[in-house]
């Protein structure tokens, strides 16, 4: 027996059942994308590791201990026989994760967009544009930090110190990082996405400004990895510029919403006054 089609009111209210149902639904094809995007990852491997293993590379030598090849080579031991296997896994694994993000942030608006009016739904290309774009953004710039990061904290050492590092916890120090630079550059368009939703003014927001900049202030110097002035700042000075960005946006849009709700409902007029009638002719059938 076939389902019947739900069919959503003009609001986009639903009950819980079918928001659950619409969830999972949404999850089913998240999934999906990240499972196709994992079995490219899988065959990209070998090219994965070689970018991964740059940062790594601009160690000094004196600092770096290579195994595996002639002297002055770039390579990273492993210990274990699973290692390899786990390693490779995981790289497709967080590769199909970036690989399909288009395809599940598409999802994620989806199930938003049903509380949002029918101009404001069709933001979804933008939606998916901006993410991706800032998900890219923040693993490009972490990318290009982490060789100045991993040389500060291998130097600290002093001279006489070789650093040994194994290459499953060295790529998930590098994953890592590349997650927590991505995922934080999409702190704007969480703003924007509360705030067409109704959830944030942004007059609120203005209020909260000190102190969200405090706040991504100290989420940098928690959430990076390697904990260390270089990591922290790249990460905390373009989170505050992108959160400056999206207070912009959110004042824009509130300010036309104010507007368009005056139009529609003479927010103008005293409660003594009566509401202008359209007077103009109209053509009879």
């Amino acid at each position: 027996m076939l389902s019947r089609r739900r069919t959503r009111s003009p609001d986009g209210s639903m009950p819980l059942r079918e928001h659950l149902v619409e969830l999972r639904q949404r999850l089913i094809k998240a999934i999906f994308f990240v499972a196709l995007g994992a079995v490219a990852g899988w065959f990209l491997y070998p090219n994965i590791i070689e970018l991964l293993k740059e940062p790594y590379c601009q160690i000094p030598i004196e600092h770096r201990g290579d195994f595996g090849g002639p002297p002055g080579t770039c390579s990273l031991p492993f210990f274990g026989p699973l290692d390899g296997f786990v390693l490779r896994f995981k790289v497709a694994g967080i590769a199909g994760l970036v690989l399909s993000a288009p395809f599940w942030l598409y999802q994620l608006w989806s199930f938003v967009t049903p509380g949002l009016r029918r101009g404001e739904r069709r933001w979804t290309v933008v939606f998916v544009f901006a993410s991706t774009l800032l998900f890219a953004s923040g693993a490009v710039l972490s990318y290009f930090t982490l060789g100045k990061a991993l040389t500060l904290l291998v130097n600290i050492a002093g001279p006489g110190t070789v650093a040994v590092i194994e290459i499953t916890r060295y790529v998930g120090f590098v994953m890592t990082m590349l997650l927590v630079f991505g995922v934080s550059f999409e702190l704007p368009l969480l703003v924007v996405m509360l705030n067409l939703v109704g959830v944030v003014s942004a007059a609120r927001l203005i209020r909260w400004q000190r102190m969200a900049i405090f706040l991504i202030f100290v989420f940098a110097a928690v959430a990076t990895p390697s904990q260390d002035p270089i990591s922290m700042s790249m990460l905390a000075v373009p989170m505050c510029l992108l959160f400056e960005a999206a207070i912009l946006i959110a004042w824009v849009h509130d300010r036309r919403k104010a507007r368009r709700e005056d139009v529609e409902s003479f927010h103008d007029l005293s409660d003594d006054d009566a509401s202008p009638l359209d007077l103009t002719r109209s053509s009879l059938d």
